[in-house]
């Protein structure tokens, strides 16, 4: 295996189990979590090809947030209003849960709660800024916890250039995700999991998984493979592998913080359609990343999401577009992770009870908290628990496949280059891009 930096010893014999993890991810870890707070007695294993936290649970952007990748308008259209209404009060609470867990278990990962602001620079923007605020008001949302600002409230947070007006959201705790998925790790170990890393499966069937170091047998079999799903048999057409790339600056001077603000460490972005995303880390750099890397055919993985330093290129330039007083910083870090995405932008979570195998994932890079929510309803299914949790309609959905290759390969990187080319007409005509509107109606299909 390569670039696998293991601390923890590779599975070398058969174990029998209650539940096996595949994944030692945010996902599975969190399963692990509420599993062993729901029945201390439970034997818990978790495998992972790598280490704890090598894919996106590690290399995220650190938003811990109250988003889901699928809106609650998508919820209430699987269910109804009240559905949709209880979904987003939970994702409200969701960072103060995950906060509460990171206080109780003294997780040092540089969680706080200081909000985000999106920086609305062209027409475009800020028409979906607005209908994002009207519809969180029918779902729940409350002035002080989504608002939109003017260009003047805008700038009293962070200086960024040509800002016409600001999106305001209050419930985003910035954090460090490999130093959270490591605690967590440190907590489910403690309580008696097993992990087991450098350890790659070559079967995950009903009962039990196979590794070349012995199998694991269990009545409940975990999927937490999220954006390497693509790597088990049989499920290439099951969630594509998208990329995020990031890049973080040397430590900046306090003058310098001083012409940019965010003196509370707000994440920020825009609402382009490449998303992007940064926020001010606890030892005074910016981390900042942002879709658009292509897929590749046959939803291959870059195991170490390896890109070429020109394909960061982009990424500093919004970047710059953003806080154009960065011009002279050095960029000091550059990574990139995988994530996964169901053909219908839905992520999904579930137990099949016949076979024993259950799963979660998809999030489309809103991971945080959605992994954190997939603990939790994994852990009330597999013990049987029917919980408001188990009731959401994301609970056993299943999401059509996606197209075979070359259809694949061919619509996900027209879809990419259509968002590009939205961007770029919004930032002309400062109005919607109606061409993005038509490609995220065909998503759904």
């Amino acid at each position: 295996m390569d670039d696998v930096i293991a601390i923890r010893p590779a599975l070398s014999q058969d174990r029998d189990v209650d539940v096996v993890i595949v994944g030692a991810g945010y996902t599975g870890l969190w399963t692990a979590y509420f599993l062993q707070a729901a029945d201390r007695s439970l034997r818990i294993a978790l495998v992972d090809r790598e280490h704890v936290g090598f894919g996106a649970s590690g290399r995220n952007g650190g938003y811990c947030y109250d988003g889901f990748a699928a809106g609650p308008h998508r919820i209430e259209a699987m269910s109804d209003l009240d559905t949709a209404r209880a979904w987003s009060a939970t994702l409200r609470h969701a960072v103060d849960d995950i906060g509460q867990v990171i206080e109780d278990h003294a997780i040092d990962c540089d969680f706080e709660k200081s909000g985000t602001i999106e920086f609305l620079v062209n027409g475009g923007q800020e028409a979906r800024a607005r209908d994002d605020v009207a519809r969180a008001r029918r779902y729940g949302w409350s002035e002080a916890q989504l608002r939109m600002l003017s260009a003047a409230e805008a700038r009293e947070v962070g200086r960024a250039a040509n800002v016409r007006a600001g999106l305001w959201s209050a419930l985003t705790a910035p954090i460090h995700p490999a130093k959270l998925v490591h605690g967590l790790a440190r907590v489910v170990e403690d309580r008696g999991a097993a992990i087991y890393e450098g350890t790659a499966v070559s079967s995950l069937v009903p009962g039990r998984i196979v590794t070349p170091g012995g199998t694991i047998r269990a009545p409940i079999v975990v999927r937490a493979t999220e954006g390497y799903t693509a790597e088990l048999a049989g499920h290439k057409r099951t969630l594509a592998p998208l990329y995020s790339l990031m890049i973080a600056t040397e430590p900046l001077s306090e003058d310098l913080w001083d012409s940019i603000g965010l003196a509370n460490r707000e994440a920020f972005g825009d609402l382009r359609h490449l998303v992007v995303y940064g926020q001010r880390t606890a030892d005074g750099r910016i981390a900042f990343g942002g879709r658009g890397a292509p897929y590749d055919y046959g939803s291959q993985v870059r195991r170490n999401a390896d890109f070429s330093a020109r394909a960061f290129v982009p990424v500093r330039g919004a970047l710059l577009e953003l806080f154009p007083q960065l011009q002279d910083t050095k960029i000091t870090h550059r990574w990139g992770g995988v994530l996964g995405v169901s053909r219908r932008w839905m992520p999904t979570v579930g137990l099949d009870p016949e076979t024993g195998i259950a799963w979660g994932g998809g999030y489309v890079g809103a991971g945080i908290t959605a992994a954190h929510l997939a603990g939790r309803t994994l852990a009330d299914l597999i013990t049987g628990t029917d919980t408001r949790l188990t009731r959401l309609p994301w609970v056993n959905h299943r999401v059509r496949r996606w197209e075979p290759e070359p259809l694949r390969w061919l619509g996900i990187n027209a879809a990419l280059r259509v968002m590009q080319y939205a961007d770029e007409t919004e930032s002309r005509k400062h109005r919607p891009a109606r061409i993005a509107e038509w490609l995220w109606r065909l998503v759904k299909i």
